[in-house]
């Protein structure tokens, strides 16, 4: 039987439940919610666990917190979140684009190896000193490709995957096929690709490109709804055709959704949630609905953000 981290604990992938596979519960920078309060939601904590506890009766068992330490990553607040809503929440090591730019350009640099113990320390240890273990690694590249700094981030993970079997989830830049370099990478440290999950891949159209993917024998994210680069629907109509395909048990189905975040002076909370109000329940509301509506069977959607999720972290 197959285990995997939460912040409160090891759980068998059989409780996984309904998974999310690409979620925040808070974007900002290190130390915000302790050191600069004021530039968040008001009364954050409270925010984001009134968002979860709705998700959790909503169906949402389990979230995958993709923030990295770039991004914000506060373990102590994500715990403290997840035990008091009831949702299941796993984390990631690693890093997203500063961290790597910033350590390449230290004087001598950081090597992918010295990289890689970090990322193995907090696996076998825990993150700093909070006990708490990652579930996967994670290494992005954007817009500009795999730039070097980013090569040496994805050679990083891969080497640390390889020492603790802990899967890999990559932030790719779609309309640019970025992830055929990143897999490339990968594939050169010796990375079996079924241990990968490529993320944002709704962000493109491209089937056969997407097709491609998952034929390397990857797991893929379709994570970021309701998404500004290509509509919804249309999003929808890209999962329906994988899935059509066979590549159901495969797909992880997610939002990308910010539940705290950074507040612009001004800005009430209401008008940046207009973009989505379902917050972590688009999908069950609106995006199950729509494939229903496309043809796809009942038992098949009961399949999504369960059947891929699990299988990715029993490394089927």
């Amino acid at each position: 039987m197959a285990k995997v981290n939460t912040v409160l604990g090891a759980i068998s992938t059989r409780n996984l439940g309904f998974t999310l596979m690409h979620e925040h519960l808070m974007v900002a920078f290190p130390h915000a919610v302790t050191e600069y309060p004021d530039l968040l939601v008001p009364n954050v904590l409270e925010y984001v666990v009134a968002g979860l506890k709705r998700a959790k009766a909503g169906g949402v068992d389990t979230v995958l917190d993709m923030t990295t330490l770039d991004l914000g990553r506060d373990i102590n607040f994500i715990r403290e979140a997840s035990k008091r809503s009831g949702v299941n929440v796993l984390v990631c090591t690693g890093w997203w684009l500063d961290v790597p730019r910033f350590l390449s350009g230290a004087v001598g640099g950081v090597t992918p190896a010295q990289m890689a113990e970090s990322f193995v320390r907090e696996i076998d240890k825990g993150i700093g000193d909070t006990g708490v273990k990652p579930a996967v690694l994670k290494s992005a590249s954007d817009v500009g490709g795999v730039t070097p700094p980013q090569e040496m981030g994805l050679r990083a993970i891969a080497k640390a995957h390889l020492k603790t079997g802990v899967p890999i989830v990559i932030h790719s830049y779609h309309p640019g096929q970025v992830a055929r370099q990143q897999l490339d990478i990968l594939k050169d440290e010796g990375v079996n690709l079924k241990y990968v999950k490529v993320d944002h891949s709704n962000d493109t159209t491209d089937v056969e490109y997407l097709t491609w993917i998952l034929e390397q024998g990857c797991y893929m994210g379709l994570d970021r709804y309701p998404g500004r680069m290509v509509s919804p629907k249309a999003r929808t109509r890209t999962m329906k055709a994988l899935i059509d395909a066979g590549y159901i048990d495969k797909l992880c189905p997610s939002h990308d959704c910010m539940l705290g975040y950074v507040v612009p002076a001004g800005i009430r909370t209401e008008q940046i949630e207009m973009f989505n109000p379902h917050r972590f329940l688009y999908m069950k509301k609106v995006v199950f609905p729509w494939l229903k509506e496309m043809g796809v069977p009942d038992a098949k959607i009961k399949r999504l953000c369960v059947t891929g999720p699990r299988n990715f972290f029993e490394g089927k």
